[in-house]
């Protein structure tokens, strides 16, 4: 890319878990580490929980096998750059962004992840719907130790790593600016989302989250969908089981989820996404940070 050239780019959000998008549909823009981290600065840049590269499949290379099945690869970067498997608010985001530029239609379409292939039904208007694979419960005992306190926290792979800790009090997970530590450190050895949790009703939770990085963020769509499979499984509740789903509402900084847990074990996330805003990149700007 050269200075001259202009690169768009927009904002949305999930649950205000905020990204920037940027349409690559042939993948010819390369995105070091260090420009994301510029990009998301909330300062210096435009600001954002992590940055979604819109690229159709066959054009990437870690999404080319799962062209048949989906024909767009959502890139996801952490607001420092680093590459994540799987971010379940940005791909609510990243469909409203296909339907926003036209191209998908509206209902039931598939996007390509790190973590596999999604399943979405995209509404004109309101929530987005994710299907987001089975979650698998490793055996691996979990502590979370801080201020003074620890907990031990039930482990939730849902694409990504997470450790649920159940606590009295939000306000015991602290301020969240530095990782929660947890032992032992060999169970997430590429490290871990850290969810704190506490009970506002039936089958209702609400939850603060240190997002492996990003800092805590607002909200965390794979983090939801943990913090509901572990609560049912600590109510007792187990659909491969029951034959019957599970529903939690899950509250989060920025609003609501609705996560639904069904007999077969796949993992219903449902809940808004909205596009904010667009234009593009100043050039000289984008080429410094680009350098």
């Amino acid at each position: 890319m050269t200075s001259t050239q202009r690169l768009a780019f927009l904002k949305g959000h999930g649950t205000e878990n905020d990204f920037v998008i940027v349409p690559d549909p042939d993948g010819r823009l390369d995105l070091p580490a260090t420009a994301v981290a510029r990009i998301c600065d909330r300062r210096a840049g435009l600001g954002g929980d992590g940055l979604l590269r819109v690229v159709r499949s066959a054009a990437h290379p870690e999404a080319h096998d799962q062209a048949g099945e989906a024909e767009w690869f959502m890139d996801y970067r952490n607001s420092d750059g680093s590459i994540a498997e799987m971010c379940g608010n940005g791909v609510r985001v990243f469909a409203r962004y296909l339907l926003h530029a036209g191209l998908v239609e509206a209902g039931d379409l598939a996007i390509a992840t790190r973590a596999g292939v999604r399943r979405v039904h995209l509404a004109k208007t309101g929530d987005v719907t994710v299907s987001m694979g089975r979650a698998e419960l490793p055996d691996e005992s979990v502590v979370v130790t801080l201020g003074g306190r620890s907990w031990p926290a039930r482990n939730v792979n849902m694409g990504n790593p997470h450790a649920v800790t159940f606590v009295e009090d939000l306000a015991h997970a602290g301020d969240l600016l530095a990782v929660p530590p947890f032992s032992p450190a060999s169970v997430y050895p590429a490290g871990v989302n850290v969810e704190f949790v506490v009970d506002r009703g039936p089958r209702h939770v609400a939850m603060r989250v240190h997002e492996r990085g990003s800092g805590e963020t607002r909200s965390c769509g794979t983090g939801a969908c943990a913090v509901a499979v572990a609560t049912a499984r600590r109510d007792g509740l187990d659909p491969a089981e029951t034959g019957t789903p599970a529903t939690y509402r899950v509250d989060v900084l920025g609003g609501s989820l609705s996560i639904t847990e069904r007999p077969d074990g796949t993992v219903e996330m449902t809940g808004p996404a909205e596009i904010v805003a667009e234009g593009t990149f100043d050039a000289a700007w984008l080429a410094g940070a680009l350098a």
